[in-house]
């Protein structure tokens, strides 16, 4: 998965968030490369898909679980790298809501699938699992959470304050850590080269079971 997911207010508004999509493409086009078919379920992305992996446009939250539930039997690793809304608005309007006088608008937000957590739970026999934590503070801690917490094989954590990682640059900084323990610090580099790291811990995990 790939992206970020926009969850409609009403026909015009919605809440979403700064995910390019660059570091799942960039997972993608290093998958392909090495050979493996890939199929991505892409969110909203401020960039293009590469040209030899097949796409599968999911705008929201429960549009991209939808399209992960059909296509997951037939993957042997899911990469879970769209930033998924947490939540989403529990009664999107079908007109455009006015203003109206008001000074203020609440909304009723509801919690969305959490699709990494359903695959991870879910899994066929051989499915390896990887994750993504984009944190601001504590970001191995929190990551480390996640894995435990979703069940998951490998998770990339990256502090998404520092220069030069996180949403819309061409760069990242990363740790990736393994269900064994392990954690692997990374400098930083393009996303491009992460993504071949990342293969490279995934392609020793397969080594191992």
């Amino acid at each position: 998965t790939v992206g970020g997911t926009r969850e409609a207010i009403d026909p015009v508004r919605f809440i979403s968030n700064h995910s390019s999509g660059k570091m799942g493409f960039a997972v993608a086009e290093a998958a392909a490369s090495r050979g493996a078919s890939v199929t991505v379920v892409a969110g909203a992305t401020t960039v293009e898909p590469p040209a030899n992996v097949n796409v599968i446009r999911a705008m929201s939250a429960s549009e991209m679980h939808a399209a992960v539930k059909t296509e997951l039997s037939s993957a042997t690793i899911f990469v879970g790298a769209a930033a998924v809304a947490d939540y989403a608005p529990a009664n999107a309007a079908n007109a455009k809501i006015k203003k109206d006088g008001r000074d203020v608008m609440t909304l009723e937000l509801k919690k969305t699938p959490d699709i990494l957590a359903e695959v991870s739970k879910n899994r066929h026999n051989g499915l390896l699992v990887v994750g993504f934590a984009a944190e601001t503070n504590d970001v191995i801690g929190y990551a480390r959470s996640k894995m435990e917490k979703k069940g998951l094989d490998l998770v990339v954590a990256n502090d998404i304050t520092k220069d030069g990682a996180g949403f819309n640059t061409d760069t990242n900084i990363a740790t990736i850590l393994t269900r064994s323990g392990g954690e692997i610090e990374l400098p930083l580099m393009s996303k491009r080269e992460l993504a071949d790291k990342i293969l490279d811990e995934v392609v020793k995990l397969r080594a191992v079971e």
